[in-house]
């Protein structure tokens, strides 16, 4: 990982069921594996890895993720993440566990407002996802090509934010639960940021 990535390590906000550890965070040949596989401690828990690119804030622009992911079970997650707080909050993939579709959400305001897209797409496969944050729309788009938007003023993020790239096991809530080791794999990531 270059200058400004970090890796994550302890328990994810919300889900006690599960840890990030940098020894999940691999990279290798060139590629980015973010690695979930059950850990034996005193819980018995599936660990996963992520990274951020928190050395980077940067507000409006786009980015652009080359990934798939290797099996069903954990949740690949890639997102745009404040550099304050929780939200707002803009997720430009996020599988669920599934390995046939993706859903994009944006969260905003003080209740947690969410707006879903969803696409089909085989996940196995190699993808580029991405998301053009404008001051008036988020625009997603796949392999190059835009799939969705939103509009509704009071969605769009105007703070500075941050790329981040998880994998996540939910297996205490009973979903996004691995039975065996699975991978997110990263070939690279594009960031564009507006230049005032």
């Amino acid at each position: 990982m270059g200058s400004g990535w970090y890796a994550f390590n302890g328990p994810p906000g919300g889900d006690p069921g599960t840890s990030f550890s940098r020894r999940h965070v691999v990279v290798a040949d060139g590629v980015l594996r973010l690695n979930a596989y059950r850990v034996a401690t005193s819980h018995n828990i599936w660990m996963t890895g992520g990274v951020c690119d928190c050395g980077h804030p940067f507000r409006y622009g786009a980015v652009f993720v080359r990934s798939r992911m290797t099996g069903a079970g954990a949740t690949q997650v890639e997102m745009l993440w404040p550099m304050k707080g929780a939200i707002p909050e803009v997720d430009f993939t996020e599988t669920f566990g599934g390995i046939l579709q993706s859903t994009a959400t944006v969260h905003y305001g003080a209740s947690d407002t969410q707006i879903h897209r969803t696409t089909a797409a085989t996940m196995l496969r190699w993808h580029t996802w991405g998301v053009i944050w404008t001051p008036t729309s988020l625009t997603y788009t796949l392999d190059g090509r835009p799939w969705s938007e939103v509009r509704t003023p009071a969605a769009i993020p105007h703070v500075p934010m941050s790329v981040h790239l998880q994998q996540q096991t939910w297996c205490s809530s009973h979903f996004a639960c691995p039975t065996v080791p699975v991978s997110t794999e990263v070939a690279w990531v594009a960031r564009y940021a507006r230049v005032a």
